[in-house]
C-alpha cells in the first residue's frame, strides 16, 4: 500500500479510538452544542460557521445569552428577538430567552476544543473570553443566582416513591431500579442505565454485589483506590430478584423499556431520570426531582447517619 493510504488509514484508526473512548452523553453533548453554534451563526451573521472562529464572534454569543443588569437597572441580553425565536422554531434552543451561565461556558468549551483539535488558533482561550465569563459568574453570585440543584432522594423521599409501586410490571422495575440507585451508593442515571448483568454476582440469599467497572469519575475503569464491587442487599436484593424473574431477564441491560407485558430494549439515562420524576409524582412529593436525585440522596443519607460513604450499604448498616 503506498504510504499515504497508511497514513490516512492511521488517521481514521485514532478517530475510532478517540470516539470509542469518549461517553455516548458527552458526544451528543458536544454534536448538539456545535450544531447550535452553527445554527446561531449563520441566524446571527447570515453566513456560515468555519473555523477558526472571531474573538468578536465568540464575545457575540456570550453577551447574547447571558444575563446582566444594564445601565438602567434591568435585566438584559442581546439576542434579537427574533433570531431566538428561529433558533426555537429550528429546534436548536429548548424555550426563548437567555441561558444559564453553566450552558454559556458549555459552549464555548465546545468550540475551545473544536479548534484545538483542527490545531487552528482558539478565540475561547484568549483572555478577553475568560474575563468576561469569569465576571459574568460573580456578577450572577451579586444578583442572587444560585446553582440549580435536583432535590435529594433520602430514606424518607425513597419510601413514599417505593409505596407508589405496585406488583405489575413497571412497578416491580422502578421499584428495582429506585432501590438499586439508593442502595448501591447513590448511581448516576447513566449508570444505572448501563447496569448490565454480567457486572452482577449473587453473594447469598439475601444479595448481590454490582461491579462497577466505569462510571463519570472512573472514567479509565477500575484503580487501586477505586471501590468498583457496590453491595445491593436485603429489600434492595428482593426488589431486583423480582423483577428480574418477572420479566425474564437473564442476560443484557438490567433496566428495561416496557410496552405493556413486553420487555423491550435498555432504559436510556432520560428516561431513568422520567421514571424518577413520574414516581415522585404519583408520591405526592414536591420538589424538583430528577435522575440526580437518587445520587445526591444517598450522600445526603450517609451525612444524616454519620456513615462513612464506603460504609453504608453493607450488613448492619440501614442503607435501605
Amino acid at each position: 500500500m503506498l504510504p499515504i493510504q497508511l497514513a490516512q488509514q492511521a488517521a481514521d484508526a485514532v478517530r475510532e479510538l478517540l470516539a470509542e473512548a469518549v461517553a455516548a452523553n458527552t458526544t451528543r453533548s458536544y454534536a448538539s452544542a456545535l450544531r447550535y453554534w452553527a445554527g446561531w451563526h449563520a441566524a446571527r451573521t447570515g453566513i456560515d460557521m468555519t473555523l477558526p472562529v472571531p474573538e468578536a464572534t465568540v464575545l457575540q454569543l456570550v453577551v447574547d445569552h447571558v444575563v446582566r443588569r444594564s445601565a438602567d437597572g434591568e435585566l438584559a441580553w442581546e439576542l434579537p428577538p427574533a433570531v431566538d425565536r428561529a433558533l426555537v422554531a429550528a429546534g436548536l434552543k429548548a424555550k426563548l430567552g437567555p441561558w444559564t451561565l453553566a450552558t454559556v461556558r458549555h459552549r464555548v468549551a465546545v468550540l475551545s476544543t473544536a479548534h484545538r483539535l483542527k490545531h487552528v488558533a482558539n478565540p475561547c482561550e484568549q483572555p478577553a473570553i475568560r474575563t468576561v465569563l469569569s465576571r459574568a459568574a460573580r456578577a450572577a453570585v451579586k444578583r442572587g443566582v444560585r446553582p440549580r440543584k435536583k432535590t435529594a432522594i433520602t430514606l424518607v423521599e425513597l419510601e413514599a416513591m417505593l409505596a407508589s409501586c405496585d406488583e405489575s410490571l413497571e412497578g416491580r422495575r422502578d421499584r428495582a431500579l429506585l432501590c438499586f440507585g439508593f442502595a448501591s451508593g447513590g448511581r448516576r442515571r447513566s449508570e444505572i442505565a448501563a447496569a448490565d448483568l454480567r457486572d452482577l454476582r449473587r453473594i447469598g440469599p439475601q444479595g448481590y454485589i454490582y461491579r462497577l467497572e466505569h462510571s463519570k469519575t472512573q472514567q479509565a475503569g477500575v484503580t487501586a483506590s477505586s471501590t468498583p464491587d457496590k453491595p445491593i442487599l436485603d429489600r434492595a436484593a428482593q426488589a431486583l430478584e423480582a423483577w428480574l424473574a418477572a420479566a425474564g431477564i437473564t442476560e443484557g441491560a438490567m433496566f428495561r423499556r416496557l410496552w405493556k407485558h413486553r420487555v423491550g430494549p435498555p432504559l436510556s439515562p432520560a428516561a431513568v431520570g422520567e421514571i424518577v420524576q413520574r414516581r415522585a409524582r404519583l408520591a405526592g412529593l414536591e420538589g424538583d426531582f430528577g435522575g440526580h436525585s437518587l445520587r445526591s440522596g444517598f450522600v445526603t443519607e450517609a451525612s444524616r447517619q454519620g456513615i462513612s460513604l464506603t460504609k453504608l450499604g453493607e450488613p448492619g448498616v440501614d442503607a435501605l
